[in-house]
């Protein structure tokens, strides 16, 4: 199936020394081929799985860091249990060394347990990796974060944030949708979710079309990617994605960052879900109204929708305040309770 996709646009990470303008803000992802090929991390894991938690335990503060296991018959896909919201999987805090030498152990099994690492931030956990490891395609300031585990799948999912991902060890698959598909891929719950956003619901291995038959349409403008070790990917703002580990160990280091400061400063999915509460009980025709009203004032494409009106008939040109925020939050408090 993933064979018939588009594939994501490519170029070339040889004497780049930051991230293309026209990348940055083209809204599209883009494939960047040994971006980070010189990494001293990346040549360790191209030495050996061994070389490479080798070279990561030199810099590991032994803090505890958060694992989730699947069961082997999940077969790597961590997931909603089919009976409830729960999880398919279970959370623990662990030494990272002691999970390291658990995945290199794993590798020999038939079917392993499925195991993964998530979002650790380097500076806390691994002080010094991401100086020895620079990325000249990120921001300053942007933190690394390292993904790890076996052969294991994440359902397409969103960031509130633009997101570079490098694999260091390993190869990964990415599937990714643009935000105008989120209908189509059938997003799941907003109260209970894997990692504070929702994720799509229909299996990325083997989809149900019979019971989600627009996901045909969200394929049909979809794209791929296969990165090996020193590849990176741009992910744009929004945009779903979902990641599939390929090889028994992988490492992943990604960075967010937000080019807006206020992208950066609001809480973007509890407000959808808060908005989402409001008003899908409302009557068909009231809900019809009110899209008529937020596209206009907030979604408009069109430029300034205060545009035509003299200056003075507009609305305070002003970024929000810490005190529109208390206040914001004062009246959600008073609406809920």
């Amino acid at each position: 199936m993933f064979e018939e996709l588009k594939q994501v646009p490519e170029m070339p990470g040889a004497g780049l020394d930051a991230l293309p303008d026209e990348v940055a803000g083209g809204g599209q992802p883009v494939v960047i081929r040994d971006a980070v090929a010189n990494w001293p991390f990346v040549r360790a894991a191209r030495e050996s799985d061994e070389a490479a938690v080798h070279y990561l335990l030199r810099f590991y503060t032994g803090r505890p860091v958060g694992v989730m296991v699947a069961p082997k018959s999940e077969q790597g896909r961590f997931f909603y249990r089919p009976d409830s919201k729960e999880m398919n999987f279970e959370r623990s805090r662990e030494s990272l060394a002691g999970v390291l030498q658990g995945l290199l152990q794993q590798r020999a099994e038939e079917q392993p347990f499925g195991i993964a690492v998530q979002a650790i931030p380097a500076p806390e956990i691994l002080p010094g990796l991401q100086e020895d490891n620079p990325n000249p395609f990120v921001p300053d300031g942007a933190p690394a974060r390292l993904w790890i585990g076996n052969q294991v799948s994440v359902s397409p999912h969103f960031d509130v944030a633009d997101n570079i991902a490098c694999v260091t060890a390993g190869r990964r698959r990415f599937i990714l949708f643009p935000p105008e598909q989120t209908a189509n891929i059938y997003p799941g719950p907003m109260d209970v979710t894997p990692a504070t956003v929702p994720i799509s619901m229909v299996s990325l291995e083997e989809p149900d079309f019979e019971r989600f038959p627009r996901y045909r349409e969200a394929l049909d403008a979809a794209f791929v990617a296969e990165l090996d070790p020193g590849d990176a990917i741009y992910i744009p703002y929004l945009w779903w994605h979902g990641v599939q580990s390929l090889s028994r160990f992988n490492i992943l280091t990604n960075y967010w960052w937000n080019r807006d400061t206020a992208a950066a400063r609001y809480p973007y999915v509890p407000l959808l879900r808060l908005v989402y509460m409001l008003y899908r009980g409302l009557p068909a025709e009231h809900r019809h109204a009110w899209r008529a009203l937020y596209d206009h004032y907030v979604f408009e494409e069109d430029g300034d929708p205060m545009a035509p009106l003299a200056p003075q008939h507009r609305d305070f040109e002003r970024e929000v305040s810490r005190e529109d925020a208390a206040k914001l939050r004062q009246m959600i408090g008073e609406l809920l309770g």
